[in-house]
């Protein structure tokens, strides 16, 4: 009786937060798995012999990993991901190393690089989508416009439609214009959260300002770069309204799976989607998980 007075309350407290969470996230999970492995395909073949619903195991997931524009799409996602990932971090590294120095109007350059993150992504993508116009003769306009106005001509590219391959990549840099700010955000807290004694004590060794950062800084980034490596990562794979907003739906050139699963719920190829939806699942627990577990580790040990 005395341990129900003790955690009854606790639990009756965080009760509805439990049901809702199982319910609408666990639960939804359940069934899209549940779907996934089902029939419910209304405008493509369906397996022989099985009827609307039923239950036909992994085929769907075969028929998604033997389909060339499906493995396309999880190329242009790897691609996508990496430029992502690894220019949001070297600028927002790059701004944070700046302000952390010591620069005159700080507040009015940290304003100027958040601000991309307070603009939804589908907005930014309509005016990239001007930006990154992919005509390249006289009537071309935003960025190859501004490079033949300053005379840097031979920097104008056919941008997202340059390459099947390789072209997703210009995807990237609207989305490395929207997060590096909060990746500067980041770094910068962490900076500013190092004792001064630290920086003192190197200084008074002999260390340069070279062998300070090196030495000293940045291994007590390291778990917010852990993080912000985290953030991005399951950032990229979730990434679909600014591609929309650039390219559109139906474009080979820019095809990854979010945009595959949209594809197929118009469709109503809703076996196929959810398939689609869980390999993204997997992908996501593929990075948060051993990050969660690095920290439940850390936590125990500390």
């Amino acid at each position: 009786m005395r341990s129900l007075r003790t955690w009854g309350p606790g639990l009756l407290l965080v009760s509805p937060s439990i049901l809702l969470i199982g319910f609408f996230v666990y639960g939804l999970i359940g069934w899209s798995v549940n779907i996934s492995t089902t029939n419910s395909n209304s405008r493509f073949e369906r397996v022989a012999g099985a009827a609307q619903d039923a239950h036909i195991g992994f085929s769907n997931y075969s028929t998604l990993f033997g389909s060339p524009d499906f493995i396309l799409s999880l190329k242009h996602l790897g691609i996508l991901a990496a430029v992502y990932i690894v220019g949001s971090m070297f600028f927002g590294m790059l701004w944070a190393l700046l302000l952390e120095k010591g620069v005159r109007a700080e507040g009015l350059f940290r304003s100027v690089y958040l601000f991309p993150m307070a603009v939804s992504m589908f907005a930014s993508g309509v005016v990239w989508n001007w930006l990154l116009n992919s005509d390249t003769g006289k009537t071309a306009t935003g960025l190859n416009q501004l490079f033949d106005m300053v005379g840097l001509g031979f920097l104008k590219s056919h941008w997202w439609v340059s390459s099947p391959t390789w072209g997703i990549a210009a995807i990237a840099m609207p989305a490395i214009w929207q997060l590096s700010g909060y990746i500067m955000a980041l770094f910068l807290a962490g900076f500013r959260g190092i004792p001064g004694d630290l920086r003192e004590a190197a200084r008074i060794d002999g260390a340069s300002e070279f062998q300070l950062y090196r030495h000293v800084l940045f291994p007590q980034l390291s778990p917010i770069a852990l993080s912000a490596l985290i953030i991005l990562g399951h950032m990229s794979l979730k990434m679909f309204d600014i591609i929309m907003a650039i390219s559109g739906e139906k474009n080979v050139y820019t095809s990854v799976p979010m945009v595959t699963m949209w594809t197929l719920t118009g469709q109503q190829d809703f076996a196929r989607a959810a398939a689609v939806a869980i390999i993204l699942l997997v992908l996501v627990a593929l990075l948060v998980v051993p990050y969660l577990v690095h920290n439940s580790r850390q936590e125990k040990n500390a």
